[in-house]
């Protein structure tokens, strides 16, 4: 007869966790609390030429900017890609 192999058990392959930072800070989300809640009311104007903000995301976009002045953590602008002319 056969005899049938046992292998040792396996240990569990599981990775430990490691706790990722979060990429915005408290400041920062206050901040764009802040100017979401302005948008609502219709009281959040864009820079220079002063006109209503209506998006959700210029709000955002708005938000961290200023927290960005501020000092808060917020992660550098995305470099802007420079558009091509014929």
């Amino acid at each position: 007869m056969a005899t049938k192999k046992v292998s040792a058990p396996k240990e569990s392959t599981r990775k430990t966790s490691s706790r990722k930072a979060n990429a915005y800070g408290p400041e920062a989300e206050q901040s764009v609390e802040r100017a979401m809640h302005e948008m609502e009311q219709g009281d959040l104007t864009s820079g220079r030429s002063g006109k209503k903000v209506t998006s959700r995301k210029q709000a955002v976009a708005i938000g961290l900017s200023q927290a960005r002045k501020a000092g808060a953590k917020v992660p550098r602008k995305a470099p802007r890609k420079a558009s091509r002319k014929k």
